[in-house]
């Protein structure tokens, strides 16, 4: 799994995501380089738990914490109280364990 996140972190180099990123993961692709709007249109796209999560990720970032929480729910996920960084590799080491590439 921690192969996985450093292989993924190492994809942060390109322009753009591999093709076979699944939503979630481009989202959490997007977001990591910085580009907020290109994750939300990604991610918004995609009725999938895992989708939900890395929005409900997106908007805590932002500050947006009432959004968050929808979003965060909409995931079945609780609401994260680790660090923002943790939670960024909890969600990159989850999705990737899951085979979602």
């Amino acid at each position: 799994m921690v192969v996985n996140v450093a292989g993924f972190i190492a994809s942060l180099d390109g322009a753009a995501p591999a093709p076979e990123l699944n939503a979630p993961l481009a989202g959490l692709w997007w977001a990591a380089k910085g580009d907020w709007d290109q994750a939300h249109k990604i991610v918004q796209d995609d009725n999938g738990r895992d989708a939900a999560w890395v929005h409900a990720y997106l908007h805590r970032v932002e500050g947006d914490l009432g959004n968050a929480g929808y979003w965060y729910r909409q995931a079945g996920q609780v609401a994260a109280k680790d660090s923002l960084d943790a939670e960024w590799q909890r969600i990159a080491a989850k999705l990737l364990e899951a085979g979602c590439s």
